[in-house]
């Protein structure tokens, strides 16, 4: 029988710890950043997260479709303007892209956190989260 070491293992780094030391772009790094701020249970939008950045809502997308630390740092919780679910991970939605698995799977993750939707587009109800600091 081999001897068991007791010392417990290391913690995983915090998802802000593995975004500040990633290699990513700093834009992108304060973006994700950002994401860790939305409570679960709750959403937030393309432009609002834009407006907070001073960028385009289409800057916020491009930086979230990347996002290597999903769903730990939560892009699932960024929507359309609208309340359409909008991409994840890479994938557009909207009417023509709103059967496609991804979308599905970021539905389901919104569903899992308390977040309602309707409709066959998955339609987010509520007021977006724009409390960041």
């Amino acid at each position: 029988m081999l001897p068991t070491n007791n010392t417990p293992s290391p913690e995983p780094p915090s998802p802000s710890t593995q975004i500040t030391t990633s290699s990513l772009p700093p834009f992108q790094k304060s973006v994700l950043l950002l994401l860790l701020q939305i409570p679960p249970g709750r959403f937030t939008t393309y432009a609002i997260l834009a407006t907070h950045l001073s960028t385009s809502p289409r800057a916020v997308g491009n930086a979230l479709r990347r996002n290597p630390f999903a769903p730990q740092v939560p892009c699932h919780r960024v929507v359309a303007t609208g309340g359409l679910l909008g991409g994840f991970k890479g994938k557009v939605g909207g009417r023509d892209g709103a059967d496609h698995p991804r979308l599905a799977e970021k539905r389901a993750l919104l569903l899992s956190e308390g977040v309602k939707t309707w409709g066959r587009e998955g339609r987010v109800t509520g007021r977006a989260y724009d409390e960041f600091v």
